[in-house]
Formats: structure tokens, C-alpha cells, sequence
């Protein structure tokens, strides 16, 4: 982080400076020209075929929704007020404030609204979760409500008038909250309980982003379009070790501070110019980070050891400020900065006039990248517990990555129904591409991934059994397919090796340039953002041909609509890698899995790892039960499995917060076993 001096009078040669916004002065000041307003033009007609605008109408709707929440919550403040015998004031009161992408102007039809419940210092945080949910309930048009007050940030969630709302709370140290309140000064937070600073947090840097931008249209529009592209391109999601909206606004916000009087069409050019060519990890900062006396941790390397490690560093411009993506690991951000370099080459055939805007929408397939194909399916209960599993998968992306004959884990952004053999009606597909490390003068290698899909299950099931959503049926599986066995688990279409994208159906456009698989047009999901992860570094390596590693997983972990990512050649990789790499003192050391070289009885496309992996039990495994089933793959059906573990409950009291690092979560308070079988894997030249 650099701190730029300043002049003592501000002026250059006499005459005032010109205004800037950001940390740097801005590259180009050029006004748009004609061309650039045509191909904003088209860039809008293209967006609109995925349905990213919402109408007049459906805006309105959730105005007058917003405004009958808010009337809402002023009458629950002061009926709280007349019970905690306070004086009766007309000014007593609270507010709704909202933020995230509703609040930036960038939401999508059917989006759900995150929104902050303000209120005074008299009304408490039980309160909130006590009396104001039970006042919901009894409102007609309330649905489906729930509330999470153990999560890192407490929410209640519901549906009012038929729109999806999360509803933080936070209370000031004022008596009373006007409506003309901003929220962006740093005074507000003294003396604020930490759940209400994080609350708070959300408002405070969507308010911040958009006081940094020279022009609030342009942002936007730019905006909504890096937005489709990162979905369609399968790298929007913060809790899969991608980057989150928050972490997209805030790319798009340097770029429009660095070309103020760009308009969208020259704004996403000069996004991928930009970050196509960014030196990570200097971070990317859309304001100098300001003093406070609060003694809030903030993002600061020179006083972090911790945040010297972080890869991809993107930091809030409000109080205190965060890395946004701190979830970003070596291969995300690999897979990331190749999508950024085939944005620029895309873009820059569209300003050349060799392809239009479809083309940067086209989302590629991600099982034609990978040769084989490593499955694990949750089997599960409903809709609440959908993101458990998946806010842990990063944890088994982080774990392969530290295998030292592995160069890139690469996640699929969605997950998958189960196949139609599967009994539950509750089963999820998690897929997981691999590239292997190529190893000189070997036939073969064997390489044992039982430890790091254990250790991952183990964690899920812990995380389960201390939130109460373990139930008895839930389990695991790891699998290791091929290919051409994708079709016994996938949809056709899925699987197959191209197809038109919904630009070019619609359209009936055809253009130049590489080509590229594409996918159908399924709506658009919406990515949840996590805001915790620990990065892990690997050391580059010469690629093996991919394979894909599959988690089948049950509705906690199911989001459906993710979408896959392009294949990362090695060239890219390597170079990608090297440029990635920190400092030996400082990385993250490789883990030895003891590759075993020599022949195999069968080559690796002929061999298919099929595991039941961690099923828990509540009743005692006999000698023969905890044993290994047989691994179906010729060359590894001898392999031993490895032992049963009874996870120790010593440590049975509760932390306050459910939402705990994996290291420190509390043990289950019950007694489960764990069958350990093993996932191995040969490699032939």
C-alpha cells in the first residue's frame, strides 16, 4: 500500500488540479465518440437477451414493498419503546436501509433485496430476533421466514409480497435514527457490538463504491455486464474461492475511476485491459485507507503477517477495511486471470468489429476440459441446510492444492440433481477438475487423495452435527469417474462437447475467433458471499492431462444455474503459476502422498474409484463393517483401508457463534464413526 503525499497548497504550476478519483491520477480523460455509444447500444440489446433489466413495473413493486417494510419496522420501534416505558416521541424511530446489488442498482429480475433494520439504542439485538420475528409471523403476507441469529452475520430471512428479503439488524448509540441519517461515518461505530459493526458493513461499503464513481450510470451498466459475464464464465462465487459481487463492483469501480467520462462499452475493454495485466498481489484499493482510533482490525500487511498471503487482495473503502477475497486460493485465481485475458481478446475483436457481445457471454463447458472425473454426492434433507457443504468445498480445493503432485483443483460453480439410479429425492453433484504434476522418467504414479476427501467430509459432518443438521441418512460419497461414464450422472446436453449459446439461438449470430463450447441459457443464480477462508499456495509444475474430481452432495450444499468454467491450457497454467508463487519462507509447504511408480495392471482411462465415503453411523461397527468394500478399479483393488475413527467428544461446550473457523468448531456431543475408505488414483504416460 502506498500513501501519495500531497502538496501543501494543492495546486500544480499556479493553476488548480484537476479532480481525481481513486488513489491515482486517471489514464484517459477522453470523451466517448459515436462508435462508442453503437456498441454500448449493442452491449445493452446483448444483456437483455439473458433477462438482467428488471421493468418499471416489477422496480416499483419492490419500492412499495420497501416502503410498507419500513412503516413496518417504525411501528415495531415504538410499540418496543411503550414496553421499555419510555416517553411517547413522534421522533423516536427506526429505518431500512438497504444494500448489496439492489442498493448499487445492478439487481436481476426475481433478485432478493439485502436490507439493514436501524434502530436506537433502547432496542436490543434480542429484541429483533424475538419480538420483531414474531411480529412478522403474524403478518399475512410474511413467508417462508426463518432467522439465523448464530451466523457470522445474524439475518432473517422471508418473503414479503413475493420478494425475497435478508434482514440484518444493527442498533446505533442514538436515541433516534432520522431519515437523512448516512451511514458512512466512522463515528457511528463506537462503542457498537461487533455483530452490528458487520451489520453495518454491507451499507457502508455499497455507499462508500458508489460516492468513489465519477459517473453512477456508467458504473452501473458496466457493472451488470462483468456480472453476467463472471456467471456465465462459472467464476462468481465468493464461498467457492472465486470472487463475489461486492469484489466485481468494486474491479469495475477502479476501472471507471481510472476513465471517468467512459461510457460501458469502453469501460469493460479497459476492465479486462486493466486486470488482464495486474501485477497480483498489489492490492486494489478504490480509496487511501483512512485512520481511525476505533482499534478495529482492518486489512494492513505492514502489521498482518496474514494478510501478506493473500493472493488477490481487493480492499472495502469503508471503515474498517477488509480483503474481500480472502477466499481466492492459487488455482482460483489461476482460473480467474485466464478468464480476464480471454475477455480482453474477445473485447478486442468486438471493438474491431469481428464479433459482437454474444461471444463474451458464452459460458464454456467444463467437463470437455478434464479427462477423468472425481464425484461426491451429499445425501440430504431440505432447503436449510442448501450452502453447508458448499461453504466447505474450498476447504477440499485448498487441501488438493497442498498436494505436491497436484498443480490446479478446479471446482465446478454448479452443482447437479442426482442421477435418476439415486433413491433420495435430496442429492447434490459436486464436480472437481484435477491437473496432475507431470512426473519424468515414470510408466505410472499412484497418488492417494484419501486423506484430503477425508479430511474434507470430516470437517462437513462436524459443521453439521454442531448447527444441528446432521440427521441420520446424510452422508458423503467420493467417486472417481471417467469421461465417458459422465453420461450415467450428467445430462446430455451438459456432456456434450459444444452447443449454441442463447446469443446465438436467439440471435442467429455466428462469429470468428476460438472456438468455444457453450451451454443452454438457464436463468441466472445468485452466489452466496462468504466472508472467511484461509488462501494455500502450490509451487508450479509441469500438467498431467486433467482429471475431474466429483462431489455428489445433498441440498445444503445444492445452488442450481452455476456455471462452468473454459479449459486452462498448460502453457497458461505454468505461466500462470509461476507468476502466483510466493516466497518459500512463506508458502504453504506441499504435502508427500508417497506416488507409487511402476506398472499398473490397466491403463487410468480404464479405471473408475467408486467410494462410499464417511457414512456415519449411530450404532457400532464391527470389525468387517469398518472395513474397505473393495475399490473397483484394476491395479488398486488390494489397497487397505484405512482405520475408523471415533471422533472424540471431550469438548462439549457450545462457542457463541456457529459460523467458527474448521480448526476450532466445537466437537459433536455425540459419538460418530467415520468409515474411512481409499481414493487413489494411477497415472500413465
Amino acid at each position: 500500500v502506498r500513501f501519495l503525499p500531497r502538496c501543501g497548497n494543492g495546486t500544480v504550476g499556479g493553476q488548480p488540479p484537476l479532480k481525481h478519483y481513486g488513489i491515482t491520477s486517471s489514464i484517459s480523460l477522453a470523451l466517448p465518440g459515436e462508435t462508442d455509444h453503437l456498441l454500448t447500444q449493442r452491449l445493452v440489446e446483448a444483456m437483455k437477451l439473458f433477462g438482467v433489466f428488471e421493468d418499471e413495473e416489477e422496480l416499483n413493486h419492490r419500492l412499495e414493498v420497501l416502503g410498507k417494510l419500513n412503516l413496518f419496522v417504525k411501528e415495531w420501534i415504538k410499540e418496543i419503546s411503550k414496553t421499555k416505558n419510555l416517553p411517547l416521541s413522534a421522533s423516536v424511530s427506526g429505518k431500512i436501509f438497504t444494500f448489496g446489488s439492489f442498493r448499487l442498482g445492478v439487481h436481476t429480475k426475481g433478485a432478493d433485496i439485502d436490507a439493514l433494520c436501524v434502530a436506537p439504542r433502547h432496542v436490543e439485538r434480542a429484541d429483533f430476533f424475538l419480538f420483531f420475528f414474531e411480529k412478522l409471523k403474524k403478518h399475512e403476507e410474511i413467508k417462508e421466514l426463518r432467522a439465523v441469529e448464530d451466523a457470522f452475520v445474524p439475518v432473517i430471512k422471508f418473503k414479503f409480497y413475493g420478494i425475497e428479503i435478508d434482514l440484518l439488524f444493527a442498533r446505533l448509540a442514538l436515541h433516534t435514527i432520522p431519515d437523512h441519517l448516512d451511514l458512512r461515518g466512522d463515528f457511528l461505530l463506537r462503542n457498537l457490538d461487533i455483530r452490528c459493526i458487520r451489520s453495518l458493513n454491507g451499507c457502508r461499503v455499497t455507499d462508500e463504491i458508489l460516492h468513489l464513481v465519477p459517473n453512477k450510470e456508467n458504473f452501473r451498466l458496466t457493472l451488470r455486464a462483468i456480472k453476467l459475464w463472471a456467471k456465465r464464465r462459472g467464476i462468481y462465487s465468493n464461498v467457492l474461492g472465486f470472487l463475489g459481487g461486492v469484489s466485481w463492483a468494486m474491479l469495475v469501480a477502479r476501472t471507471c475511476q481510472l476513465y471517468p467520462n467512459a461510457i460501458a462499452a469502453t469501460l469493460v475493454y479497459k476492465f479486462f485491459l486493466i486486470f488482464s495485466k495486474w501485477e497480483w498481489p498489489n492490492p486494489v484499493l478504490l480509496k487511501q485507507p483512512e485512520e481511525s482510533h476505533l482499534n478495529l482490525p482492518v486489512w494492513d500487511p505492514r502489521v498482518n503477517p496474514a494478510d501478506r498471503y493473500h493472493l488477490m487482495p481487493i480492499i472495502t473503502p469503508a471503515y474498517p477495511q477488509q480483503n474481500s477475497t480472502y477466499n481466492v486460493s492459487t488455482s482460483t485465481r489461476a482460473i480467474v486471470t485466464e478468464e480476464f485475458k480471454y475477455g480482453l481478446s474477445v473485447t478486442e475483436d468486438i471493438l474491431l468489429g469481428k464479433a459482437d457481445w454474444s461471444r463474451l457471454f458464452e459460458p464454456p463447458n467444463f467437463f470437455q476440459k478434464y479427462k477423468y472425473v472425481e464425484r461426491t454426492d451429499h445425501t440430504d434433507t431440505p432447503v436449510s441446510k442448501i450452502g453447508l457443504v458448499e461453504s466447505k468445498i474450498r476447504v477440499l480445493v485448498a487441501s488438493l492444492e497442498r498436494n505436491e503432485y497436484i498443480t490446479l483443483a478446479h471446482v465446478n460453480p454448479q452443482s447437479f440433481p442426482g442421477s435418476k439410479d439415486d433413491r433420495s429425492d435430496f442429492v447434490s453433484m459436486w464436480f472437481i477438475g484435477i491437473i496432475f504434476k507431470k512426473v519424468e522418467n515414470a510408466e505410472s504414479m499412484n497418488i492417494d487423495l484419501t486423506g484430503d476427501i477425508q479430511a474434507f467430509t470430516d470437517t462437513v459432518y462436524r459443521q453439521a452435527s454442531n448447527v444441528n443438521m446432521l440427521k441420520d441418512g446424510m452422508k458423503i460419497d467420493a467417486m472417481h469417474v471417467k469421461k465417458r461414464q459422465l453420461h450415467q450422472y450428467l445430462p446430455p446436453e451438459v456432456v456434450q462437447k459444444k452447443k449454441k449459446s442463447i446469443a446465438e439461438v436467439s440471435r442467429g449470430c455466428g462469429t470468428g475467433g476460438p472456438k468455444r463450447s457453450s451451454l443452454d441459457g438457464s436463468r441466472l443464480d445468485s452466489s452466496q458471499d462468504t466472508d472467511c477462508g484461509t488462501p494455500f499456495t502450490s509451487p508450479t509444475s509441469a500438467s498431467r492431462p486433467a482429471a475431474t474430481t466429483s462431489l455428489r452432495t445433498a441440498p445444503w450444499a445444492h445452488q442450481a444455474g452455476r456455471r462452468p468454467i473454459q479449459r486452462l491450457s498448460g502453457d497458461h497454467l505454468s505461466r500462470l503459476h509461476n507468476a502466483a508463487e510466493v516466497t518459500a519462507s512463506g508458502s504453504a509447504s506441499k504435502r508427500p502422498h508417497s506416488p507409487l511408480l511402476g506398472d499398473s495392471s490397466r491403463k487410468l482411462k480404464d479405471t473408475l474409484l467408486s467410494v462410499d465415503d464417511c457414512a456415519f453411523r449411530e450404532t457400532s461397527l464391527s470389525p468387517s463393517e469398518g472395513q474397505e468394500q473393495g475399490v473397483r478399479a484394476g491395479g488398486l483393488s488390494g489397497t487397505k483401508a484405512m482405520p475408523i475413527l471415533t471422533i472424540c467428544t471431550s469438548r462439549t461446550q457450545r462457542l457463541s457463534s456457529k459460523e467458527l473457523p474448521d480448526p476450532l468448531s466445537p466437537i459433536p456431543t455425540r459419538t460418530l464413526r467415520v468409515v474411512k475408505n481409499a481414493i487413489k488414483i494411477t497415472l500413465n504416460r
